[in-house]
C-alpha cells in the first residue's frame, strides 16, 4: 500500500530547547542534569503555573515538562492548557500521580506525553522523542490545512466544532477560538437560495448514513453578519483506526465565481447558438426570396402567354360567331368559360406580380419614377372602374376632391397600385347598399412625427402632407386583427374568405408600397366604419 512521506523537521538533540516546569528544586536539578547528559538544551526551570507561563511566552521552548502538582492557585494541566492555546507549544506532563482523575483531566488537554516519577532516563528520551514527531506531523497537517483554498471544518459526533481552518473563518465570519466547541449549526448555517428555507447540514446525513455526502446546488452559507454567499462542499465521516466513527469533516468553498464563468460560458453558448439560429433564419429567408423571384419570373411568362391567347381566341370565335351562340345553354356558354378563364389568369398574374414587387422593394431596386400628379384630375378618373363595380354590387361610392388641391410629386405606379389595391378591398368586402367613401385633404406636422431624424429648428419643423383616406361602412375588423392586416398571407380568422378569393399579399404590397414613396398607412375600425388613412409627403425625395 502507498504511503503519504510527511516531512520531518525534528530536531537534533542539541537543538531542542526544554521548558522544565518542577515546583521541587531537587527533582527539577536531577531532571535538567538527566536532560543534558541526553543532549538537550534546558533554557530554564519554573516552580510554579504563572512562572511556566511567563518564561514560555519569553523563552518559546521546544518543548516543556510540566508538572502536574504545583504551588498557588494554577495547576499544571491548566497552565499547559492556556501555553497550547496562545503559543501551540507542546507539553509532556510529568508527575508522581497516576490515579484516575488526574489521568482524565490531563487526557482532556490532548498532552503530547505522560511520565511518572521517578523518571528514568530512556523512558524520559522515548517519551520527548515521540512528542516532537507527533507535534511536526500534526503541524505539518495543520498547515496544509490553514494554506488549503477551501475551508474546512472538523466535528466530533456531538457536532461540536473541533478546527476551523482560516478559509472557513473568512467564509463563515467565525475566528477559530470563538468558533471552538460550538455547535456546527451555530456557525454552518445554510438556506436554501430560491426559497431562503435552511436546509439540512450535509454532515448530518454524512453521518447518519455514514458516507461522503455532497450539497446541492443553489445552497448559501448564511456568515455571521448575515451576508449569504452561494457555497458548494462536501460532508465525510471520520473513523479511527478500528473503522469506528469519530466525528466528520466539511470541505466547502465559495462557489461564486464559478457560477459566474458558468453563466457567463452559458450566456456565450447561448449567444452562439442564437448566431447560427439567426445566420440559418437568414439562409433560409435568402433561399426563400430566390425561390419566389426565380418562381415568380418563371409563372410570369406562360400566364402572360395564356391571357394572350385567351383574348385571340375569343376575337377568333367573336368572328367565327360561336362567341354568343344561342344555340348553347347560357350555363355552358362559350364566353362564360373564358371569362372564368381570364379573371383566373388576371388573379394568378396580380400574385406573380405582387411576389415580384415585394421582392424588389426588399431588395431596395424597386424602380421610382417622379411625375407631378393632380389629384382632382387623376383619382375621379381612376375611381370610374371602381364605380362600376359598386354599383354591380348595390354599394355607393363617393369621391371627394377639394379643387384646389397642390400638385403631388411622387411615383405614379406606386401610388396607382396602392390606391387601386384599397379601393378593390373596399368594394370586395363592403355588403350590399353599404358605402364606400374617399377623402383627400392637405395636413401639416411637425417633421418629429414623420422623421425622427429631422432637426427641429424654426418653421423648418412644419411640414404639408397630402391624407388619403378610403372608408367603407357595414364591415368592422376587430381590434386585434388590425395590428396583423399588413402582414404578408395573414387572413383574418373566420372571415368569408371562401367568397373573396385571395391570399393576402395585397395590404401587405399596398404598406411596403406606402413606406416606399416616404408614407404611412393605418387602419381603424370602429362604429361600424373601417377606414385606411394614407398620408404621402407632397414631394417624394430621392434619396
Amino acid at each position: 500500500m502507498n504511503t503519504i512521506d510527511i516531512p520531518s523537521n525534528i530536531r537534533t538533540k542539541e537543538t531542542v530547547r526544554i521548558l522544565v516546569v518542577e515546583d521541587e528544586y531537587i527533582l527539577a536539578i536531577n531532571l535538567q542534569e538527566s536532560l543534558e547528559s541526553l543532549g538537550y538544551i534546558v533554557l530554564d526551570i519554573a516552580d510554579s503555573a504563572e512562572g511556566a507561563i511567563v518564561k514560555a511566552t519569553e523563552l518559546r521552548p521546544n518543548l516543556i515538562l510540566m508538572d502536574i502538582r504545583l504551588r498557588g492557585e494554577m495547576d499544571g494541566i491548566q497552565a499547559a492548557e492556556q501555553i497550547w492555546h496562545n503559543l501551540q507549544i507542546p507539553a509532556i506532563y510529568v508527575t508522581g500521580h497516576s490515579d484516575k482523575s488526574t489521568v482524565e483531566r490531563a487526557t482532556l488537554t490532548s498532552p503530547f506525553g505522560y511520565i511518572l516519577k521517578p523518571i528514568k532516563e530512556q523512558e524520559l528520551y522515548v517519551a520527548i522523542q515521540t512528542a516532537l514527531n507527533r507535534y511536526e506531523r500534526e503541524q505539518f497537517l495543520s498547515s496544509i490545512l490553514r494554506g488549503m483554498g477551501d475551508g474546512v471544518i472538523v466535528v466530533d459526533l456531538q457536532l461540536s466544532i473541533k478546527y476551523l481552518n482560516q478559509v472557513a473563518e473568512a467564509l463563515t465570519g467565525w475566528r477559530w477560538d470563538e468558533a471552538k466547541g460550538r455547535m456546527l449549526t451555530e456557525v454552518f448555517k445554510l438556506v436554501d437560495e430560491q426559497t431562503q428555507i435552511p436546509t439540512q447540514n450535509p454532515v448530518i446525513t454524512a453521518l447518519q448514513q455514514e458516507t461522503t455526502i455532497y450539497l446541492g446546488s443553489h445552497i448559501l452559507l448564511v456568515a455571521r453578519d448575515g451576508k449569504s454567499i452561494p457555497v458548494a462542499d462536501s460532508a465525510t465521516p471520520l473513523r479511527n483506526n478500528n473503522g469506528v466513527i469519530t466525528g466528520a469533516v466539511l470541505v466547502f468553498r465559495d462557489d461564486t465565481q464559478r457560477r459566474l464563468t458558468e453563466e457567463r460560458n452559458l450566456a456565450t453558448e447561448r449567444a452562439q447558438q442564437l448566431e447560427i439560429q439567426v445566420a440559418e433564419l437568414q439562409r433560409l429567408n435568402q433561399l426563400k426570396e430566390d425561390f419566389l423571384a426565380t418562381t415568380s419570373h418563371e409563372m410570369r411568362t406562360p400566364l402572360s402567354n395564356i391571357k394572350m391567347t385567351i383574348s385571340v381566341l375569343e376575337n377568333i370565335l367573336d368572328r367565327q360567331g360561336i362567341l354568343n351562340s344561342n344555340a348553347l345553354d347560357s350555363s355552358e356558354s362559350v364566353a362564360r368559360y373564358l371569362t372564368i378563364l381570364r379573371e383566373q389568369c388576371e388573379q394568378e398574374l396580380d400574385l406573380v406580380d405582387n411576389l415580384l414587387y415585394m421582392r424588389m422593394i426588399d431588395a431596395d431596386v424597386y424602380p421610382l419614377e417622379l411625375t407631378s400628379i393632380q389629384l382632382q384630375t387623376w383619382l375621379p378618373h381612376l375611381a370610374e372602374y371602381f364605380e362600376e363595380r359598386a354599383r354591380a354590387r348595390q354599394q355607393t361610392l363617393q369621391v371627394s376632391v377639394p379643387p384646389n388641391l397642390p400638385p403631388l410629386v411622387t411615383d405614379l405606379a406606386s401610388l396607382t397600385e396602392i390606391v387601386s389595391e384599397l379601393l378593390n378591398n373596399a368594394c370586395k368586402f363592403t355588403p350590399p347598399d353599404e358605402q364606400i367613401m374617399v377623402n383627400v385633404q392637405v395636413i401639416s406636422t411637425t417633421k418629429s412625427l414623420i422623421n425622427k431624424d429631422a432637426e427641429s429648428d424654426g418653421l423648418d419643423n412644419i411640414q404639408s402632407y397630402l391624407q388619403i383616406t378610403i372608408s367603407n361602412s357595414g364591415v368592422i375588423i376587430p381590434k386585434k386583427e388590425q395590428s396583423r392586416i399588413f402582414e404578408p398571407f395573414y387572413r383574418i380568422p373566420q372571415s368569408d374568405r371562401w367568397q373573396h378569393v385571395g391570399i393576402g399579399l395585397g395590404l401587405a404590397l399596398v404598406k411596403k408600397l406606402v413606406e416606399y414613396i416616404q408614407g404611412t398607412i393605418e387602419v381603424n375600425s370602429s362604429q361600424g366604419w373601417t377606414t385606411f388613412t394614407v398620408q404621402l409627403p407632397l414631394t417624394l425625395r430621392l434619396l
